[in-house]
């Protein structure tokens, strides 16, 4: 059966929906009459998210505790936007080995974690999972290795995702380039986008994620590469 488009956005659960890439979704989808929901480390300043849950996405326990409380709330869910994510820039044997693993537990496992426990859901309404990649999973930096192991990682899992629940749920990967966010606060000088770079408003990536969220069943997005018009690294 196939559906018309747009699709109704229907209940969203959004990851890292606190700041960033995921907070401007969740204001994508309300604006597009979606019903966003929202798992972060700190939901204290969220708004326009219908429900939040704060955990760490890197615990799996806890992340299948606040899915299954999300879902009790709406009566299920519709979709899942991966967009929680952290990083760690250095040579490998400068950034410390718990630091390192942690990118992988955050960006890797975390995608894991919330599709596992959303999936029985997300079945149940023939619904898409959006997981956020990054041109880094495309190709590879020096100082990277952390965030490009993670970013490959999630393509993979993605991509094999698809492969096994083609005909149940819809999966889609996004894969931008850099955007302007605080994602690049914490780091060494070194390692920030400089005046002149070429960055994304998050706002305008959001708006692809919706577009996905919004096709028709049997009309497949698989991957999307998002990036600036004159992004130096594509193709």
């Amino acid at each position: 059966m196939q559906d018309t488009y747009p699709r109704p956005l229907g209940r969203v659960l959004v990851t890292g929906g606190g700041s960033g890439l995921g907070e401007a979704v969740v204001r994508a989808v309300a604006d597009g009459g979606g019903t966003p929901a929202v798992i972060d480390r700190d939901v204290s300043g969220i708004v326009g998210a219908i429900t939040t849950r704060q955990a760490d996405v890197s615990d799996r326990v806890a992340v299948e505790r606040a899915v299954a409380e999300i879902a009790e709330e709406l009566g299920g869910i519709d979709a899942v936007v991966t967009a929680a994510g952290i990083d760690r820039c250095g040579r490998l044997d400068a950034v410390a080995a718990d630091e390192w693993e942690r990118v992988i537990g955050v960006n890797l496992l975390g995608t894991v974690s919330v599709v596992r426990a959303a999936l029985p859901h997300i079945e149940r309404a023939h619904g898409r999972v959006v997981t956020v990649a990054s041109s880094l999973a495309l190709r590879a930096l020096p100082d990277a290795t952390a965030y490009c192991a993670s970013k490959f990682g999630v393509l993979g899992f993605s991509r094999a995702l698809a492969a096994e629940t083609r005909g149940r749920i819809g999966v889609t990967t996004l894969i931008p380039a850099g955007m302007r966010t605080r994602f690049f606060d914490d780091r060494d000088e070194q390692y920030r986008p400089g005046p002149d770079a070429q960055l994304n408003d998050p706002a305008e990536v959001a708006r692809t994620v919706v577009f996905a969220l919004q096709q028709p069943r049997g009309c497949e997005v698989r991957e999307l590469v998002v990036c600036p018009e004159e992004e130096p690294s594509w193709p």
